[in-house]
């Protein structure tokens, strides 16, 4: 039973994270904050690849072309008695051939992801060859052969001329001529009698709102649905058109993995600026505007001229609505909980091993010590000196030790590549917390990622907030992308801005400063933030923080392979940790050595 309760929660969390994952790309491809997103989840059950390419061309199809004015024609070449099904199925292969190859040549990373969705759905869905007479399924075989050998393939000649008429749908400059393309191929492919029947394509566009809304749709959608039959009708229908796979096999393989505890998905009201989506999805900022005004204005400048800083506690401190992320933010809330429960005895150990490293060192640093001086207490034994030495320091003075004179920043990258370790990096963020927060060093601890041209500073406690801030770490959440120079940027101007002496900056990461999948169009800032740029950006902000006096430490908790650019961006200052049981006596002997420092 427990074992059935925790694969249905890890199915969830996935299929949450791809959710999130459907919306951003979509909303990158296309530029466009205001189209609203329907991601099918669902997809997960069946490939990675096939969900993630449909948000990508709904994106872009959604930028090409009117969604909307092609959603109406199908509904009104339904209305005269076309085949939903076959309209439908020959509509999706029309727009991965006007959309496919231009998202491919505009964005060449999507190239790998379209040929794994289309081999995911060859693989699934056609074990045995379509009959003779299944003219659209040969036809969608047809082209996606001719995708994954990179070329046109030798068909039969009939085959051929309809897929011929397919690739116009490429050059094709707007949505009636790809209308045209769609309607003449469906009166020859599918029912060569509907324009003697039915009319030609004017007749079709001459169907009027009145005639549809008189029409029973009710037949076409589910019980749920009948209020606004219509409209709900033209959206359902146009959702549909820029997937390719079976949508009633995809049903099926929902049903036998028996997902008992299904997400209901709630759409977002239509996003007027990217603003907004920040705030509804990562909360509200707990800046006034005049102070995020200055700070964007102080650091988002030179490679990050077109970024902005965003500041908030997260959702599920300030949340706009009780909306679908705010409900993911509590999943992954409890998801970070059972981490640590899971793992309590070894955090508990950890925190207490730290806890007392850090105070022996501070111990040492408070302990009082006798130094001479030209000022203090006469010391009788050194009057002999005068005139006789230039040694001539006759007093004695105390130095009184100081253990407060710290201060503490603990930076989280907070992307979608930490999603597999989430609960252990918030793990490993709270036992630092607890440990400094035992011994009374007053620390902050943000988390960073980017979306769009956004990056996120969720802060989880203040320098001098209780101990039972700590556990507000447990709210960390992993989205979307990252752009580490500029996060690591701000937190270090807020640390620079404490009267403690002594500043350190822990910065816990993967060692992949971008993790940008699609770089934003129309950026003021061509480059895309990635490779030897962003690692160059990265490691620049850490030198000139150290600069100004500031101690940085890297917590490496990523792969192997992206060890090279963490010792590039950290120098010797970093710590690998390939077990969270050896954590404290890693972490532990930075601390140490930096609060025994100058003593």
């Amino acid at each position: 039973m427990h074992r059935n309760l925790t694969e249905e929660l890890s199915i969830e969390d996935y299929k949450l994270d791809l959710e999130n994952r459907i919306r951003n790309l979509l909303w990158t491809v296309s530029g466009d904050y205001t189209l609203d997103v329907k991601p099918d989840v669902s997809l997960f059950l069946r490939s990675k690849e096939i969900a993630l390419y449909d948000g990508i061309k709904q994106g872009a199809f959604a930028r090409y072309f009117d969604k909307n004015l092609l959603g109406l024609y199908l509904v009104k070449k339904i209305y005269l008695d076309a085949s939903e099904s076959e309209l439908t199925g020959l509509t999706q292969l029309c727009i991965e051939a006007a959309v496919g190859e231009r998202i491919c040549e505009e964005r060449p990373g999507v190239r790998r992801m379209r040929k794994k969705a289309l081999e995911d759905i060859m693989d699934q869905e056609y074990e045995n060859l379509p009959s003779y007479d299944m003219l659209l399924d040969r036809l969608k075989i047809a082209v996606f052969r001719d995708v994954l050998a990179g070329s046109v393939q030798p068909v039969e000649k009939k085959l051929s001329g309809f897929r011929d008429q397919i690739y116009e749908c490429g050059n094709t400059e707007d949505t009636m001529e790809l209308i045209q393309v769609i309607d003449s191929l469906y009166n020859t492919v599918i029912d060569p009698d509907f324009e003697k029947k039915k009319g030609s394509l004017d007749r079709v566009m001459a169907v009027t709102l009145e005639e549809l809304t008189e029409f029973g749709w009710e037949d076409y959608l589910n019980e749920e649905m009948y209020e606004d039959a219509l409209e709900n009708y033209v959206e359902q229908i146009t959702d549909r058109v820029t997937d390719l796979e079976n949508s009633s096999l995809t049903e099926d393989m929902e049903e036998k993995r028996k997902v008992k505890n299904k997400i209901t998905v709630v759409s977002e009201e239509a996003l007027k600026k990217a603003h907004t989506y920040v705030e509804l999805n990562f909360g509200r900022s707990y800046l006034s505007p005049a102070e995020d005004k200055r700070m964007n204005y102080l650091m988002c400048r030179g490679i990050h001229g077109d970024c902005t800083l965003y500041f908030t506690e997260g959702i599920l401190e300030n949340p706009v609505r009780d909306n679908y992320q705010y409900q993911y933010a509590k999943r992954l809330r409890n998801k970070n909980i059972w981490v640590y429960h899971d793992k309590h005895r070894i955090a508990k150990r950890n925190i207490s091993m730290l806890t007392e490293l850090l105070k022996k060192a501070l111990v040492i640093r408070s302990e009082n010590q006798e130094v001479l001086s030209d000022r203090g207490m006469i010391i009788p034994s050194r009057l002999w000196r005068v005139g006789r030495s230039r040694e001539a320091d006759l007093f004695k003075r105390v130095l009184r030790g100081d253990n407060t004179d710290f201060a503490v920043d603990v930076l989280i990258d907070a992307s979608g590549s930490q999603m597999s370790r989430q609960g252990d990096v918030a793990l490993q963020a709270y036992m630092i917390s607890s440990a400094l927060s035992n011994v009374e060093i007053p620390h902050r601890v943000m988390s960073y990622c980017t979306f769009w041209d956004h990056t996120i500073m969720h802060r989880f406690r203040e320098y001098d907030d209780p101990v039972a801030a700590d556990e507000n770490i447990f709210n960390y959440v992993t989205s979307s992308n990252n752009r580490d120079g500029l996060a690591i940027k701000a937190a270090g101007y807020g640390l620079l801005q404490r009267e403690e002496e002594k500043k350190i900056l822990i910065i816990l990461s993967d060692g992949r400063p971008y993790d940008v999948i699609i770089n934003r169009p129309n950026a003021k800032n061509p480059a895309p933030y990635h490779g030897k740029y962003a690692i160059a950006d990265t490691a620049t902000e850490i030198r000139r923080l150290r600069s100004q006096g500031v101690s940085v430490l890297g917590v490496f908790a990523g792969e192997e392979k992206d060890l090279a650019a963490e010792k590039k961006i950290f120098g010797k200052d970093f710590a690998y940790i390939r077990d969270v049981g050896n954590f404290s006596r890693i972490v532990g002997r930075y601390l140490t050595k930096q609060l025994e420092a100058d003593n």
